[in-house]
């Protein structure tokens, strides 16, 4: 089944201790270059917004960056928060990157309204916006098909076409379903919510003008390495980050995986730490295959979105490098 698959890659652009947000944004863009190198059909860039530990707020000024500086390979956005901004302002975005970059622009779009109060009150949201996002996906796509009832017609997007997807969180698989266009959904770690949001997805499916039949992509962390426990050190850095900000309240830059190591953790603490680390796709060459055979029989996706942050970028550089050998991607010889 690996090798019927497509396999893309989003990156968060996450900023590393002792290092800069521009070098995580400049990262990003290498990491793209690679990852078209080595055949990955899809790159995706992500939105946060004041975060410490993310650089990534502007995810349609960076794909404009990641699609300049690559040739070939998909770039889209995993995603932009439609509940953020207004649709309109999204549409024209997006035009104007399909318009530069012909047939290879993609529009993935999510429903989450900033990480705090803080952080809402500055983008003048509320979390009451994202009970919106079925109606402002249709506003949205409207302004492509020229059917606002405002009278407004988009310039450019009008008469483009950017392949949507749907970042499902909850009922977000309804939604895709609804609208009858292509849904993305994690985290590999929940595998039986996995299947359960594929499930209903496929039996509510209504085929569209984007898509005549489900697509299904599943993301989550991938790591592949030399032994179980090199993989393992690879998730350290996330696992920290993610356990730091459940019970602080603030998302950090990752740490190297041995200053994780060495930390004293609350007892509260520790569980998210463990929790983050538990049930990734992480492994050898053969560990790792055999867990994607088992995930894309489980829930027949078409396309697997690897998401995996970690601070060292040259084993992270080499995981993708394994999978994309094990996948069989085309470029994938490159690493040999």
């Amino acid at each position: 089944m690996i090798a019927a698959t497509r396999f893309s890659l989003l990156d968060r652009s996450r900023v590393r201790e002792g290092h800069t947000a521009p070098e995580a944004l400049r990262d990003t863009v290498d990491l793209a270059r690679e990852a078209e190198r080595l055949g990955y059909h899809r790159f995706w860039v992500a939105e946060h917004h004041g975060v410490p530990g993310v650089a990534g707020s502007a995810p349609t000024v960076l794909a404009a960056a990641v699609a300049g500086a690559t040739r070939t390979i998909r770039v889209g956005t995993g995603g932009v928060m439609l509940p953020n901004h207004r649709p309109l302002v999204v549409a024209e975005q997006f035009g104007v990157l399909a318009s530069l970059f012909p047939d290879r622009i993609d529009m993935g779009l999510g429903r989450s309204v900033g990480f705090t109060d803080g952080v809402r009150r500055a983008l003048g949201r509320d979390k009451g916006d994202a009970e919106d996002f079925a109606a402002q996906i249709d506003e949205l796509l409207g302004w492509f098909e020229g059917t606002s009832p405002t009278g407004v017609h988009a310039r450019p997007p009008e008469g483009l076409t950017v392949p949507p997807f749907v970042l499902a969180m909850g009922e977000g698989a309804d939604i895709a379903a609804r609208a009858g266009l292509p849904m993305v959904i994690g985290d590999l770690r929940d595998r039986d919510r996995m299947r359960r949001g594929v499930d209903r997805y496929r039996e509510q499916f209504r085929p569209s003008a984007w898509a005549d039949e489900p697509y299904v992509v599943v993301s989550g962390t991938v790591a592949v390495a030399d032994t179980p426990g090199q993989a393992r050190r690879l998730l350290i850095p996330e696992a920290w980050s993610m356990a730091y900000s459940r019970t602080h309240g603030t998302f950090p830059p990752l740490p190297p995986a041995g200053r994780v190591e060495s930390l004293a953790m609350s007892d509260k603490e520790r569980g998210f730490y463990e929790a983050g680390l538990t049930g990734q796709l992480a492994g050898t060459e053969e560990e790792v295959e055999r867990e994607l055979e088992a995930v894309l029989k489980d829930t027949g996706a078409q396309e697997v979105l690897v998401t995996t942050s970690t601070y060292d970028r040259e084993a992270l550089l080499d995981s993708y490098r394994r999978l994309a050998a094990l996948a069989g991607l085309d470029g994938s010889a490159a690493r040999r």
